[in-house]
């Protein structure tokens, strides 16, 4: 595979006459890597956010590594090597993840930004918030250590809309297109809500008017069994005085200035009805 590093020819998988290297199973790719930088690298870039579990790697992926600025390792057929000053490949630079030696998640995923299309790089970044990996605070303080990536705006952004409560880019959509505004409030979002036994979580509640804006995904939301789960949540929200208006994908997005005429309306009744 590489100086001083072997496995068993019945692993190659892949198309015959590329290098060795890349026509093993990604998972085995990682470790020979590791095994040929003997202790002087750490899984970065796209092969950190594979060890993470936040982005599927395909035989044939080159395995990118970091290395400190003085180390021998060289860039070779399945291998880019990213030499960095000032990096450590020990705590607090670099951690364990599986068994591997990767860069620290919030590093991987500023590194990594500009290595994705345009349309694939939010999605990481909203899972490791999601999945409590890191933090969207954590996220900014990476991102200052890199001043000149490509389309860093773009990730300032999405940064702050993680912050304000977004957790899934039809949210964001929504964030920036319908519900801010002249006359909209300013909701809360991702709002635990204890009922009973049951702790809730609200996309988006208006807290005066009580009403909560549920924004409801293609792919989960035209399952039978999760429209029936939805509406047993509305209905228990109801037992407090909540009400709940669901939005789906399609009009979210084709129907913008609709949606956003009715949630005001809706605000607006209920707001009357407050002070009747």
């Amino acid at each position: 595979m590489l100086p001083e590093v072997f496995v068993a020819a019945q692993l190659l998988g892949g198309r015959p006459g590329g290098p060795a290297l890349s026509r093993l199973d990604p998972a085995l790719g990682h470790r020979a890597v590791l095994a040929w930088a003997d202790g002087c690298g750490a899984l970065s870039h796209l092969s950190a956010l594979s060890a993470w579990g936040l982005l599927p790697q395909a035989v044939g992926d080159p395995v990118h590594l970091s290395t400190p600025a003085d180390a021998s390792l060289r860039t070779r057929p399945g291998v880019v090597v990213h030499r960095r000053r000032g990096l450590v490949i020990g705590p607090p630079h670099v951690v364990i993840r599986r068994g591997l030696v990767v860069t620290r998640l919030e590093q991987a995923l500023v590194e990594s930004w500009p290595m994705l299309p345009s349309t694939e790089r939010r999605a990481p970044v909203i899972r490791a918030v999601n999945d409590w990996l890191t933090t969207p605070e954590r996220l900014a303080e990476a991102l200052g250590t890199v001043p000149k990536l490509n389309d860093r705006a773009a990730f300032r952004t999405l940064l702050t809309r993680l912050a304000d409560g977004c957790r899934s880019p039809l949210e964001i959509w929504g964030h920036e297109h319908v519900f801010t505004g002249p006359n909209m409030p300013a909701f809360r979002r991702q709002v635990p809500l204890r009922v009973g036994r049951r702790t809730l979580y609200l996309d988006m509640l208006a807290e005066r008017e009580r009403v909560n804006i549920e924004l409801d995904g293609a792919s989960t939301h035209g399952d039978p069994r999760q429209r029936e789960i939805d509406l047993r949540r509305d209905a228990l929200l109801a037992t407090t005085g909540i009400l709940v208006v669901r939005f789906a994908h399609r009009r979210l997005v084709h129907e913008t200035d609709a949606v956003r005429r009715e949630t005001l309306a809706i605000l607006a009744t209920r707001r009357a009805g407050a002070t009747a």
